[in-house]
């Protein structure tokens, strides 16, 4: 699969689940993975040779490649004694903490703790990929007709952490479309994604670029900037007709904008008059308003070249200032 955009998200002060399907994998093709390296070693023309064209705090120096799985696929492997964790898990913080049940080697990371997607990564170095039946490549259609759609709201009174970590990559690759100028957006959900954040980021003035839903399953729109969704399994984009600049959301986070399910239960007979809810079950609302996560829009932001440029460069830096993230 995928890398899911939420690999690198950590979220509130709970138990999450497992990032990964049992059965899938995907691999980080980043370098994962202590020591850290502080950006004054590593430079400016060091950092953008490795994808970074934007100050950060530190840099990876693992190897790339590194395979992850859910916890519960994994076999043969025991835990390594005196790892630690920062609350109620184990988060990473000590090096690889799985080793070989066989012969001893450390050969996986495991996260558990609270705030991080519950998962395995497993050590380029120290394992390999053993070829099988190349996996059959779900079409568009099917992604549409049979994929998984998130609900925005999973929990009442709270957004879905999914949802808070796709609009936090999606934002930059907004920005970046938006080239510095008032973006309009289609209403509905994705003006509760992204409206508080661009009213905060970019300029006042009549809106200079339109931003619309688009994919399988929905009309051309002609808008500018397209939302579009990522391949659950390749994790390419959805490339529209006419060529506008495209902004990518995960396929389940997409499926959920772009075809909302009602789940809300009616009467056998008859119906509710128009503006009335039914109280059983209570309609699940959000207790806040939506926050793209601020952690993975610098990520990503620092990531993209277009961050070079003067204004997106002015704004990346502002933003890294943590008395200036109140949108987030």
């Amino acid at each position: 699969m995928a890398l899911p955009v939420r690999a690198r998200h950590h979220f509130g002060h709970e138990m999450l689940p497992a990032l990964m399907e049992s059965g899938t994998y995907a691999v980080d093709p980043e370098p994962r993975g202590g020591p850290w390296i502080p950006w004054d070693e590593v430079g400016e023309e060091g950092a953008a040779a490795l994808g970074v064209f934007a100050p950060v705090y530190s840099l990876f120096s693992g190897p790339p490649g590194a395979v992850v799985v859910a916890p519960g696929d994994v076999r043969g492997t025991v835990l390594i004694p005196g790892h630690d964790g920062y609350c109620l898990g184990l988060d990473g913080r000590d090096g690889p903490n799985l080793a070989c049940e066989e012969c001893g080697r450390p050969v996986a990371t495991r996260l558990d703790d609270c705030s991080i997607w519950q998962a395995v990564w497993l050590n380029p170095i120290a394992v390999r990929r053993v070829p099988g039946p190349a996996p059959r490549i779900t079409d568009w259609e099917t992604v549409v007709e049979e994929g998984h759609s998130t609900p925005p709201v999973e929990q009442p009174g709270r957004w879905s952490p999914q949802w808070e970590a796709a609009a936090g990559v999606a934002l930059a690759h907004l920005l970046v479309a938006s080239a510095g100028a008032r973006v309009s957006l289609p209403g509905g959900l994705a003006t509760d994604m992204f409206g508080r954040a661009l009213d905060a980021l970019l300029p006042p003035g009549r809106p200079a670029r339109t931003l619309a839903l688009t994919g399988p399953g929905l009309p051309a729109s002609g808008a500018d900037i397209a939302l579009v969704p990522v391949h659950p399994q390749t994790g390419e984009t959805w490339q529209p007709p006419g060529s506008p600049a495209t902004v990518p959301l995960p396929a389940d986070v997409w499926l959920g904008l772009a075809f909302p399910e009602d789940l809300s239960r009616l009467p056998v007979t008859g119906g509710l008059p128009h503006g009335v809810e039914r109280d059983d079950p209570l309609p699940l609302r959000p207790g806040w308003t939506f926050r793209p996560d601020r952690h993975l829009l610098l990520y990503t932001l620092a990531r993209l070249p277009a961050v070079r440029e003067p204004w997106l460069r002015r704004l990346y830096l502002h933003l890294r200032n943590p008395t200036n993230f109140r949108v987030f």
